[in-house]
């Protein structure tokens, strides 16, 4: 048997690790300035979370999810998105009851979806996302695309091109649907069979087609932003305003749709310019979902949200050259001369890691060479020497790495003055 992992899946192993810790640390820092709290959902959900949810007339309902039926016959979905079941556990859970309104949460975790793998993407991927539950400020919009891009600076990425757009409230999206099957119809059958199906059902999701996106008609498309009424006007005015004032850049793109249902008012990609990113250069995605948490039986609740992909962004930090300090300096190595100091080694190492540092040592009875190459390897600040000589006269000699410089200190007192190196 060849023994080998699953396509479109991948290991992290502990060289690339740090990078992630660090990009998570960065994210609980980011969330916390903001006020966001995190949630955790379960890995799966029943299917009809994401059908009713995400909307059954998209590609990741249709074509993308890892659905099963479990022993009990019940379907089951492992999670391809994580709105869907952050706003099922807050109405579920009856978050919309706080006080302390809008309820603000974020999630990092892993999400499913059976599509082609490429250049940062997998079919388990991890997505960080945020969600602001309960109100209709325009401000909050504001926020939450501030957050994101608070992310994405914080690691140090410049190629940044934030695009934005509105699909209105429901009566300007009536209005605008009607207009886009006029349009499409009478060559509806130019289209893929996605397309097609789409036509009466969701016109919009046309303008979102990777298949026929150079099709004539889609730069002739009629614009939402010519069917906004002046309640959707005003707001995404708001919405812009804002973001001016914060000194955000933007690009007002009409035909920026979204790939999920449940998207209404605000929506935003953010993208990556920087040469030799990929042809597909969306690092996030989001927007408002007014109407999703009566969807699941909930009260009348506005929200809005984004998600990024964790893997997308470190192909973005690849593409421009940016390593992240992710050292894992090492504070003490201990190098040992003889069973006996490596006998004494092991109560030593302890007394060094309960005092709170990082220590380290040999465990494959290499020489005291080795050993020294060892710590160099690990980045170890300070090397501790320890063999039968210093043993019977109750000292360590203790080294400095930088440096080189070294001294003796009593075996009693070495975490003690090891402390106060460090002062």
């Amino acid at each position: 048997m060849k023994v080998q992992i699953p396509r479109g899946t991948q290991d992290i192993l502990p060289s690339d690790v740090r990078t992630w810790q660090w990009i998570e640390e960065k994210v609980k820092e980011i969330t916390k300035k903001y006020r966001y709290e995190e949630i955790r959902t379960p890995i799966f959900e029943h299917t009809e979370i994401f059908t009713r949810g995400v909307g059954d007339t998209t590609d990741i309902v249709q074509k993308e999810m890892y659905s099963f039926q479990d022993r009990g016959g019940r379907d089951i979905t492992l999670r391809p998105e994580g709105t869907a079941a952050v706003v099922r556990s807050y109405v579920e859970k009856k978050m919309y009851g706080d006080p302390n309104q809008p309820m603000k949460l974020y999630y990092l975790g892993p999400m499913f979806r059976y599509e082609r793998p490429q250049s940062g993407r997998f079919r388990q991927f991890v997505q960080f996302g945020v969600e602001a539950l309960g109100s209709n400020d325009p401000a909050i919009d504001a926020e939450v695309i501030a957050l994101a891009l608070d992310v994405y600076k914080s690691a140090g990425l410049k190629n940044l091109k934030l695009v934005i757009n509105s699909l209105g409230d429901k009566e300007s999206r009536i209005s605008h649907r009607q207009a886009l099957i006029d349009h499409f119809k009478p060559s509806i059958h130019e289209f893929c069979s996605d397309c097609q199906n789409r036509l009466e059902k969701n016109p919009l999701r046309i303008l979102d087609c990777k298949v026929d996106r150079e099709h004539p008609l889609m730069g002739s498309a009629p614009s939402i932003l010519e069917f906004l009424n002046e309640e959707s006007k005003a707001y995404f005015g708001k919405v812009c305003s804002y973001l001016d004032d914060l000194q955000i850049d933007y690009e007002i793109d009409s035909t920026l749709v979204r790939g999920l249902d449940y998207y209404n008012h605000t929506t935003f990609e953010i993208m990556s310019s920087a040469s030799g990113f990929g042809a597909i250069t969306t690092l996030c995605g989001g927007g408002r979902y007014n109407g999703l948490v009566e969807e699941f039986g909930g009260p009348e609740t506005p929200g809005i949200g984004f998600a990024l992909s964790i893997e997308r962004l470190i192909a973005a930090l690849e593409a421009e050259g940016i390593e992240l300090d992710t050292s894992d300096a090492l504070d003490l190595y201990i190098v040992t001369l003889g069973e006996e100091a490596k006998d004494y080694s092991v109560k030593l190492l302890n007394a060094v890691r309960q005092a709170g540092f990082t220590a380290d040592r040999d465990y494959t009875d290499r020489k005291i060479k080795a050993q020294l190459k060892s710590a160099d390897r690990l980045n170890a600040r300070f090397v501790v020497i320890l063999g039968e000589d210093e043993l019977n006269k109750g000292i360590v000699q203790v080294k400095e790495m930088n440096t080189g410089e070294q001294k003796e200190v009593e075996i009693s007192s070495f975490v003690q003055q090891f402390t106060q190196l460090f002062e």
